[in-house]
């Protein structure tokens, strides 16, 4: 195979993100777009899209960091695969995989109804469970890979609750429909935390961050694009594009307030602790998402507006740093900070062009991330003085540990030689650090398409209007006092060292990744117990099915309003007779084959339970489910006796019962059988007590049927409405009847 076949899917992964760039722009530019079409209309469901603000912001931010990130992993991967010593082929189950995940997140910006959202969540878990797994030799890839879809995948879990409850209470999953109800309650205030929790675990925010680091075992083009403008954003997205349904009820807000915090706190110390480059920026992402959490607790259109803003910035400035982490590992073949540095005069290019995105994140003038910071500052200073303090608190702690990045790589003394690298490792970092220098002068189309996002979250319109100000405005002075705090971090570092060290110490020897790592290992323990007992016999393996079938039932029972739910009729003379002594019969019959102990016997025994049955059908006004019953039972009983006929002699004399089980399994069964019966009776008896008067689709196939041209419906249906299904049926019976042919002929059926 050539290298360029090799390279193929690479190029057309960064068409396709160009081109979903150019159209996502092209159709916000036109006010937008939307697509709505039946998805499950009993249940109303419809695939419903709409290119609004916030759809066309994530849109942009995930196809427009998609082509610059497709771009360099082109580059990156080829020489990431040779260094694994993997064959270039490779390449064919990365980009796939990384498109799908684009156009999963696209879909997610779109998506306007909470099941569909919920899907497209775990598409997003899906992709990146085999892109953080690419290296699939490593056992830190397959484990950070396994942990990434768990959190996120069974989180999204939530997402999925609150959309039952919403549509319970409202009758409606679809988003805008909700946000048109007014009003709360407590089951909308539960949805709403469901909803957060979701998000909250996507978007790596404490106490559910810890997936995120170990997420770095995957190659720099994953977590340039997934962990920074991508995956992450998904979860702030989700609270964005609901945010209306959160915020009637100020307690969700102050606890997106206090988990956005937490984060900034957590993952910024973690941030100046950690020594490997991709560490320290997967640490900062967690922070600098709480910074976006923060703003959503805020609300209003200050917040709002500074949250669409903030989501931006940071996706392009830190993308841009995720891959100067690349660049300089593959340049020095190192990947800690204290391994490195002095590599300015070395790789100017990239010390530059990286300078500019670490200028970004810590805000400093003519930069895009200048404005982030006023808008944060300005609605800071609309919420409680407390607030105020942390957000410039915040703010320095993302000075501190960006510039300790930058800084540790490029300036002081050099301890490694940097290999010349192919410049398109380079020119991608160059062109989102030319982005941000022009946002830093042009700062208006970006406003716009931040204002337009927060219109969507907020509810009404939201005018920004960042620009400079050479005055002592609270903005101004918070940023500089920012400035001054996180210098003062790198000028003494001795100051916070031992701190965030040993803070980084403890949460890993007692923060939520031990927990769940310990909840794994249990969970892991106790399936490997229930697998033993249930395969150690066939009544372990059926009781496996009755006790939890049962409980189930039981519960549901348990949960559900029953009064007047079970009625006893009157037995009329006539048919209800035959029908009870039927039954009788079916009962007397069941008990025989328990108790059968010859073969033949115990044939006879299952026979009489089929017969009366199909009796008990024909009695009830069902002569065609009679009559199959009646062929079905008759072939079995002659293929149980044919299949008796050609057993050997020592066989027949044992019996057909098995032995008698040991007093305490005897007394188990009736346990097992006792649960299953009374559950089976139970939902037996309720239905019965209360039959739906839904008619289904039964008259619909009525109507149809002369249209198939056949008057038996029940032949139509076989023929024409599950013709391929039915085929399907008589293939399988075929190949049986075919291979059970072939051992009879050899004289091998035992």
């Amino acid at each position: 195979m050539s290298a360029s076949w090799h390279h193929a899917p690479a190029w057309t992964a960064v068409a396709a993100a160009g081109t979903a760039f150019i159209a996502s722009l092209a159709s916000w530019s036109r006010g937008g777009t939307a697509i709505d079409i039946p998805w499950a209309p009993t249940l109303g469901l419809r695939l419903s899209f709409t290119l609004d603000g916030l759809g066309a912001l994530y849109c942009l931010l995930a196809s427009g960091i998609g082509v610059v990130v497709f771009g360099y992993g082109a580059c990156y991967l080829p020489l990431h695969l040779e260094h694994e010593r993997e064959s270039p082929g490779a390449q064919w189950r990365f980009w796939p995989w990384m498109a799908l995940f684009m156009a999963a997140m696209m879909g997610l910006a779109l998506a306007q109804d909470l099941v569909l959202l919920f899907v497209l969540f775990d598409v997003t878990a899906v992709c990146s469970y085999f892109l953080i797994g690419f290296d699939r030799d490593r056992r830190e890839a397959r484990v950070a890979a396994l942990m990434a879809l768990v959190v996120t995948g069974v989180s999204a879990v939530a997402v999925l609750i609150a959309a039952v409850l919403l549509y319970t209470e409202r009758g409606t999953t679809s988003i805008p429909a909700l946000l048109a109800h007014s009003g709360g309650g407590t089951t909308m205030t539960v949805a709403a935390v469901l909803l957060a929790v979701g998000a909250l675990a996507k978007s790596a925010q404490v106490p559910l961050h810890f997936w995120l680091p170990r997420a770095m075992a995957a190659p720099t083009p994953v977590s340039a694009y997934l962990h920074s403008a991508a995956m992450v954003a998904a979860g702030v997205l989700v609270v964005g594009r609901v945010h209306p349904l959160l915020a009637r009820s100020q307690a969700v807000l102050d606890g997106l307030l206090a988990v956005g915090l937490a984060s900034i706190l957590v993952g910024g110390a973690l941030a100046l602790a950690k020594d490997e480059l991709k560490q320290v920026l997967a640490h900062s992402t967690i922070s600098q998402y709480g910074y976006v959490l923060v703003l959503y607790g805020i609300g209003g259109p200050a917040g709002a507006g500074a949250a669409a803003f903030y989501v931006m910035t940071h996706g392009i400035a830190k993308s841009a740093l995720f891959m100067t982490a690349g660049t300089v590992t593959m340049a020095t073949g190192e990947d800690r900070l204290s391994r490195v540095g002095g590599l300015r005069k070395e790789m100017p290019l990239l010390a530059t062009a990286s300078g500019v995105a670490a200028a970004t994140l810590a805000a400093l003038p003519l930069t895009l991330g200048f404005f982030k910071d006023e808008l944060f500052f300005k609605a800071a200073l609309e919420a409680a003085w407390p607030m105020r303090l942390a957000a410039v608190g915040a703010a320095a702690l993302t000075f501190a540990y960006i510039g300790r990045f930058w800084m540790g790589l490029f300036l002081g003394t050099r301890r490694v030689t940097a290999h010349p690298v192919p410049r398109l490792l380079v020119v991608p970092i160059a062109v989102l650090a030319a982005v941000a220098l022009l946002g830093g002068v042009f700062v208006e189309p970006f406003a716009r398409v931040a204002a337009d996002a927060a219109r969507v979250t907020h509810g009404s319109v939201v005018v920004l209007a960042p620009a400079y100000h050479l005055d002592a405005r609270p903005e101004n002075i918070m940023a500089v006092a920012a400035w001054a705090l996180g210098g003062l971090a790198l000028v003494v570092p001795r100051v916070w060292r031992s701190t965030v060290r040993t803070l980084a110490t403890v949460g890993d020897r007692l923060g939520p990744r031990r927990g769940y790592t310990a909840a794994l290992t249990a969970v892991d323990h106790l399936s490997g117990v229930l697998h033993r007992l249930e395969v150690r016999d066939l009544r372990n393996s059926v009781a496996a099915v009755l006790v939890p079938g049962g409980v189930l039932a039981a519960l549901g029972f348990a949960a559900t309003p029953t009064a007047g739910a079970y009625e006893i009729g009157r037995i009329a003379p006539g048919d209800d007779l035959m029908v009870v002594a039927l039954l009788a019969l079916v009962v007397i019959a069941a008990l025989a084959v328990a108790a059968a102990r010859a073969h033949l016997h115990l044939v006879l025994a299952v026979s009489v339970v089929g017969f009366a049955l199909a009796a008990v059908y024909a009695f009830l006004g069902a002569p065609d489910v009679a009559l199959v019953a009646v062929v079905v039972d008759t072939v079995t009983s002659l293929v149980f006796v044919a299949a008796i006929a050609r057993l050997p002699r020592d066989v027949l004399d044992r019996g057909g019962a098995p032995p008698a089980p040991p007093s305490g399994r005897r007394w188990r069964d009736v346990l097992v059988g006792a649960i299953g019966g009374l559950a089976l009776f139970g939902a037996i008896w309720g239905f019965l007590s209360r039959p739906s008067l839904d008619q289904g689709i039964a008259a619909e196939h009525i109507r149809l049927a002369p249209q198939a041209h056949g008057q038996a419906v029940v032949t139509v249906i076989l023929a024409d409405f599950r013709g391929l299904d039915t085929l399907a049926e008589i293939t399988v019976l075929a190949v049986a009847v075919v291979g059970v042919a072939t051992l009879l002929r050899r004289g091998r059926l035992w």
